[in-house]
């Protein structure tokens, strides 16, 4: 992974005094720490609140069950992504003033952008119509929209806002969906160990239900998300090298 220190200072001008000025905007990526760390911090909040409403830590009765499944997994990896964002952010800011940008990699932050797309994109497409058919009411709540939809959104814009642009590779699609293949490898071995993920629930997805699709319904549904997601992993690709592209015309 490329540390986001190599493309720092690169694109700055030089004033008539000969010291250096950089632009707002530079690598496509807001050029302003105090902006990212402000945004940061926020998102931060929002993660953490989604998080403890999910696992009912303030409850008194945790659900621990919660970490058993995807979305808190992908929650935990964006938490912790993010706090070591802010923690970047104002190392650099003491060490580098406030003109730059703090990732510690342009690729790590996509893959964790990518790894709760995969959450997001799974709610919306699988799971709330199959809630709505089973006549669930809580669709969309505050705690729902937080881990499915917000925390998402979050990762997404930090990705589009404060970091460089045109680190990816271009087969950085194929390896991002490993996160969630790891996932799934765990659940089928966990389930099949006789695990469950709530009470009488050893899947914790109903696309990966064999008792009710069998070995060829859930390959299907695996596959197809699989193209789905690398699909969407090549746009955000896209998105790199367009704003990658845009970022070196404007440069003077």
């Amino acid at each position: 992974m490329t540390d986001d220190s190599v493309v720092r200072t690169r694109g700055s001008r030089r004033t008539a005094d000969g010291s250096r000025r950089h632009p707002l905007i530079a690598h496509a990526a807001i050029n302003a720490r105090p902006v990212a760390l402000v945004y940061r911090i926020i998102a931060l909040a929002l993660i953490v609140t989604g998080v403890i409403r999910y696992s009912d830590v303030l409850t008194g009765s945790p659900d621990w069950s919660t970490l058993l499944f995807y979305t808190m997994v992908s929650n935990l990896i964006a938490l912790f992504w993010m706090l070591l964002l802010v923690v970047r952010t104002v190392r650099d800011l003491g060490r580098s003033g406030t003109r730059g940008t703090s990732t510690p990699s342009p690729r790590w932050s996509a893959a964790v952008m990518m790894a709760v797309t995969v959450t997001m994109l799974i709610y919306l497409i699988v799971l709330v119509p199959t809630r709505f058919q089973d006549g669930d009411g809580d669709i969309f709540s505050l705690t729902d929209n937080l881990i499915h939809i917000v925390t998402p959104c979050l990762m997404i814009g930090d990705w589009l806002l404060f970091v460089p642009k045109g680190m990816l590779r271009r087969f950085d699609p194929l390896l991002w969906p490993l996160i969630p293949y790891a996932y799934l490898t765990f659940a089928f071995v966990f389930g099949a160990l006789g695990g469950e993920f709530t009470p009488g629930q050893k899947y914790p997805y109903p696309f990966m239900d064999l008792d009710v699709l069998g070995l060829g319904g859930v390959a299907l549904w695996i596959a197809a998300l699989t193209v789905a997601l690398v699909a969407v992993g090549f746009v955000y690709l896209l998105i790199d090298r367009i704003l990658a592209a845009l970022a070196r015309r404007a440069q003077p």
